[in-house]
């Protein structure tokens, strides 16, 4: 809903030209952002050396391809707010990518010739809207979207019009293709609970269920993958049913399940080795991962030998060797190669120079109100005594802070703040209990545990208590707001970035998977549960904010629409409750590099400003 009232113009935040005094200093901090970044390739199964990957080396994130065999790379998309998805056809000889309008996320799948030419949509008579999974196959695509309407999950044989194999009012997704492209899994929530999904498996011949698993209340599913081998009907699933993240076979041809017993107390995520004969394990426990191989005919788990910190992205080439995605709060990200002779090499070097390191995280798990919470932080170089802090909270909220690079981290450090971040109840990575600790009370709960780790920074003399920040993007920025409103004697400063800050109308105006996800999370809608919103909305405590505020927001943002932002910032305009506010032309975060650096130069020089805090030589 956007109204026809022109608004007054909100106060806009002085951006300096430069953060540092000293030009080396600003240079070292600039190029952590300007450098080159490279995703992990993804290729395409009967030519694997066509590969896509995504890169900000023109300063806005884009697609593109690599023909290994000649060593060839080529930017395929060229927008001015950047492009997030592509995928390799099966054979290598298109491209796909997700084509929406300013990032808001709404759209279809267009593809083009490997080597270059006009895109086209991809699926005819695949409709406009959110996507909602793709897999490609020989013959068979399966691609799915939703809209306000709900979700449709259709296939394309051979190239062909569309043909609906799934459609519903609730939130569902295209999960797995088997191999020989008869049945296609998907997760739906037709239950009404997309927080925990079934799974459903399908046969495209005429579209019959001929298969349903859905573990009850509190419990979902997710369809990983057939196994890539012709004629095998086993998916990997993902379950928790005993309080994590873990993996079980379902073998489609005899309707069995085989729950597999990995010894790791951390969540479980994997994929299947080419030949079906074992498992890519990525293991997560407190913000870092391991890769294991798992025999699925002996059990045996054997590690990868990976450098200690974060890894995304991990898949099996033909020949046994894993490509992978690395980094550590203190190195830069590196795209690698784990060889089958035990030989890790660096596989795709962006170009020019690399960002400058940063400074370690340190552990914490600090006592709160429902168990031990974890936190991961770092304080400047050079630095004793309390400091200005700055908790930087992240989104999801089904996410986790980790062991990973961050140049935004590394900038505040270099400006003088303590950086913490809070794993707060609602993240993943510490088991289902922990994660869905927030359902019917989110924000409120996550707050708890963001006030017991300021506690434990304040009493450590970690954290100056007159100088502390609270920041954060999307749900981030959302407990920002409230966290300014809830906890106002701790805050000093807020900086909340696409945050949710009137809940009744982002639940009025936001994508429909984003309502059905609420719905799942708060126990029902703004019409069932309506003081279960109020009591969420940072707008409701509004009257109690005396921090300085500032919001940054896009304008096409399709999860924290922009009219319920408006709503909560011409409520501080009307209490004078000092604030400003940073519009941007595209939706929920930017791809464009120049657009991220005005951002963090904005929210730092606008905590120095509230903190009286001098500029740093």
């Amino acid at each position: 809903m956007t109204s026809t009232t022109p608004r007054r113009p909100d106060p806009v935040p002085d951006i300096p030209d430069a953060l540092f005094g000293d030009p080396a200093v600003e240079s070292r901090w600039r190029g952590r952002f300007t450098a080159a970044r490279v995703s992990v390739p993804d290729w395409a199964r009967d030519a694997p050396e066509r590969s896509v990957y995504s890169s900000n080396a023109t300063g806005t994130w884009e697609i593109y391809s690599w023909d290994r065999a000649i060593d060839v790379h080529r930017r395929v998309t060229d927008r001015p707010q950047g492009t997030r998805a592509g995928a390799m056809s099966t054979d290598g000889a298109a491209i796909w990518w997700f084509d929406d309008h300013d990032g808001d996320e709404f759209g279809v799948w267009v593809r083009e010739p490997f080597e270059g030419g006009d895109a086209a949509q991809a699926v005819a008579g695949a409709a406009p809207g959110y996507p909602a999974g793709l897999e490609l196959g020989r013959r068979t695509v399966a691609v799915g979207w939703s809209t306000d309407d709900g979700s449709t999950l259709a296939v394309s044989d051979d190239g062909g019009e569309a043909r609906v194999v799934y459609t519903h009012t609730e939130d569902a997704g295209v999960g797995a293709l088997s191999r020989d492209e008869t049945l296609l899994a998907i997760s739906h929530a037709e239950h009404g609970d997309s927080r925990h999904p079934a799974v459903r498996v399908l046969r495209l011949a005429d579209g019959a269920a001929v298969g349903e698993r859905h573990d009850g209340e509190g419990q979902g599913l997710d369809p990983i993958e057939f196994a890539p081998v012709e004629g095998d009907q086993r998916l990997l699933v993902g379950h928790e049913r005993r309080g994590r993240d873990e993996l079980l076979i379902w073998d489609l041809a005899t309707d069995t399940e085989t729950e597999l017993d990995i010894d790791l107390p951390g969540d479980l995520s994997a994929g299947f080795y080419p030949d079906a004969s074992a498992l890519l394990v990525a293991h997560t426990r407190a913000g870092r991962t391991t890769l294991h191989r798992y025999d699925l005919a002996t059990g045996a788990l054997t590690t990868l030998p990976t450098a200690s910190g974060s890894v995304g992205g991990a898949d099996v080439r033909p020949d046994g060797t894993v490509e992978y995605g690395w980094s550590s709060a203190q190195y830069p990200s590196s795209v690698r190669a784990l060889h089958p002779d035990g030989t890790d090499t660096e596989l795709l070097a962006p170009p020019g120079e690399r960002p400058a390191p940063s400074v370690a995280l340190d552990d914490a798990w600090v006592e709160g109100p429902a168990g031990a919470v974890h936190a991961l932080w770092a304080r400047p170089e050079g630095t004793e005594g309390p400091v200005p802090t700055v908790f930087m909270i992240h989104g999801g909220p089904q996410a986790a802070d980790e062991d990973r690079y961050s140049a935004v981290r590394a900038v505040w450090l270099d400006a003088g703040f303590a950086v913490v971040h809070v794993n707060y109840r609602g993240s993943s990575g510490y088991g289902s209990a922990w994660r869905d600790a927030i359902e019917g009370r989110p924000g409120t709960t996550e707050l708890e545990d963001v006030a017991a780790v300021h506690d434990w920074a304040v009493s450590t003399g970690l954290a100056d208590p007159a100088a502390c920040v609270l920041e954060g993007w999307s749900w981030g920025g959302y407990l920002t707001l409230l966290g300014l409103g809830r906890q106002p004697e701790r805050w000093a400063v807020g900086c909340a970035g696409v945050p949710v800050a009137d809940y009744l109308a982002a639940y009025e105006d936001e994508m429909e998977p984003l309502r059905a996800f609420d719905r799942s999370l708060f126990g029902g809608s703004p019409s069932e549960v309506p003081d279960r919103y109020t009591e969420a909305s940072p707008l409701t405590w509004v009257d109690a904010v005396r921090a300085p505020v500032l919001v940054l927001a896009g304008e096409n943002d399709p999860r924290c629409p922009i009219r319920q932002i408006d709503n909560y910032l011409d409520a501080l305009a009307a209490r004078d409750v000092p604030y400003a506010m940073v519009r941007y032309d595209a939706g929920h975060g930017s791809l464009v590099v120049a657009e991220t650096l005005k951002h963090t130069v904005a929210e730092i020089a606008f905590a120095r400003r509230a903190l009286g805090l001098p500029v740093p030589a």
